[in-house]
């Protein structure tokens, strides 16, 4: 019985397990930003390259219908 109050201590007395938990919860906050920055990053270049497209096909457009 005393092995096992010693063993009960010991296990209340490591921090391991807590550390470790830390850990995950960091890397697992540290994910969330990132998909929200990636996302965001994302859409804003998804606006961008839609302008420079528009500008593109508008400037292909008056320089087909300048050379007719």
């Amino acid at each position: 019985m005393t092995k096992f109050i010693a063993a009960t201590r010991k296990f209340a007395a490591e921090e391991e397990g807590a550390t470790l938990v830390e850990y995950g919860l960091l890397v697992g906050l540290i994910a969330c930003v990132c998909i929200v920055v990636i996302t965001n990053t994302g859409q804003s270049i998804q606006k961008l390259f839609t302008v420079v497209n528009g500008a593109l096909s508008n400037a292909a457009s008056a320089a087909s219908s300048g050379a007719s």
